[in-house]
């Protein structure tokens, strides 16, 4: 079976070299996959065309070079009879799948019990669309490659099972009505973008509203906030006008944060209102 190298570098994701853990997992990864291609006495060449990939990325991912995606693991797991034995290894690949940073926050966000968000320039990752979160990645500047923009679009999407956990958290919302209307990503994918609000914001957990243009007055100038209640009582807060943009966890600078969104929030339109104004964004695309 011929072999692009489009169908190559598709089948897993550059290790970040910052990531110790992912490094380690990957490496342990990799000598299991030798040694069972090994013990088939397969060459990493033949072994390559009996999956449908090249050879250089099976020597790559078996140096611990590269995160295979979970096809890739099924296939060696049929071609080399392995009996689900490397097919389960997606289990221990699939959290080092993203980037340290984005595992970092979605632990935090994994275990938050309340979760509020102020958010200025774009929707906010957690309810954004893959199609507009791939268009937000497209645009950065400096380029990121298509490798980092499927990676990182990838694990956007995946901090959004905060919404399905049981019990599952208290979450607010409040967007800056200009964000709402901007048309990122083509007119099609921001219809999308504005029916998924919709539906997100009928989760009875969760709470979106919007914050006009028309404010006269407003607490949110300094930019935007996040603020993540867990059960212990404890808190993590950023914002990115306050305290150098770096996470706060003390409760003295806590308090201005949840001041500042307290103030945001009563000046916003009421979830209802904000409803009707997604609606009327919606009509006019």
């Amino acid at each position: 079976m011929g072999v692009d190298k489009g169908d190559t570098e598709d089948a897993g994701w550059d290790v970040d070299p910052e990531d110790e853990q992912g490094a380690a997992v990957l490496a342990a990864l990799g000598r299991q996959l030798r040694a069972w291609r090994e013990s088939a006495g397969l060459r990493s060449a033949d072994f390559g065309t009996a999956i449908g990939y090249g050879e250089d990325l099976v020597r790559k991912i078996e140096a611990g070079k590269r995160i295979p995606r979970p096809e890739y693991l099924d296939k060696a797991d049929e071609v080399l009879r392995a009996g689900g034995r490397i097919a389960a290894m997606k289990a221990d690949v699939e959290p080092i799948r993203y980037p340290k940073k984005v595992r970092d926050l979605a632990k935090l966000e994994a275990r938050a019990v309340e979760v509020g968000v102020y958010s200025t320039h774009v929707v906010h990752g957690l309810l954004q669309i893959s199609d507009h979160a791939r268009a937000l990645f497209e645009m950065r500047q400096p380029s990121y490659t298509q490798d980092e923009i499927e990676r990182y679009t990838a694990a956007r999407m995946a901090r959004q099972s905060l919404f399905t956990r049981s019990p599952a958290p208290a979450i607010s919302f409040v967007h800056e009505a200009s964000a709402l209307r901007r048309p990122i990503g083509g007119t099609a994918v921001w219809r999308r973008q504005l029916e998924h609000l919709l539906e997100v914001g009928r989760l009875r957990n969760v709470s979106l509203q919007v914050m006009p243009n028309s404010c006269e007055t407003h607490a949110g100038m300094d930019g935007g906030i996040e603020i993540l209640k867990f059960g212990d009582g404890t808190a993590v807060g950023r914002s990115e006008g306050a305290f150098n943009g770096r996470p706060v966890s003390d409760p003295k600078r806590l308090r201005i944060l949840e001041l500042r969104y307290g103030i945001i929030r009563a000046e916003a339109l009421t979830p209802r209102e904000s409803r009707d104004f997604i609606e009327e964004l919606l009509g006019e695309t």
